[in-house]
């Protein structure tokens, strides 16, 4: 059975930019959705998860977390953006205490998700 992953990340369009002038929603799209890609290619079952900083975002999780049991739990780079600490650190709680066998990892750009699974499981 293949090892399941829970990709959890700002919805690049619902995301500021505005410090990253080279990056585009598009932009970061596509790189998520080749790093998940790459990721199934690996035999990982992978579910993405973006995020829209303005909703309830520890409930959102909550419910995504009910539905199944992952292997591991990815928390993008920009979620722990220090405008957004709070948020990454209520995440963190909520995975450790919603699934608690699942490991938890954590990429560095969105170029770099395989990786940072590969490192857990």
């Amino acid at each position: 059975m293949p090892k399941s992953v829970l990709a959890l990340g700002l919805d690049p369009f619902r995301a500021d930019l505005t410090g990253f002038p080279a990056l585009t929603p598009e932009l970061v799209s596509n790189f998520i959705e080749t790093q998940l890609e790459r990721l199934r290619d690996l035999g990982y079952e992978v579910e993405s998860c973006l995020l829209d900083p303005d909703r309830d975002l520890e409930a959102f999780v909550a419910k995504r977390l009910a539905r199944r049991s992952f292997d591991c739990v990815m928390i993008g780079a920009g979620l722990r953006a220090s405008p957004l600490l709070l948020v990454f650190e209520q995440l963190v709680n909520l995975v450790h205490a919603q699934a608690p066998g699942a490991k938890i990892c954590f990429n560095s750009t969105p170029a770099d998700t395989a990786e940072a699974v590969q490192r857990w499981i």
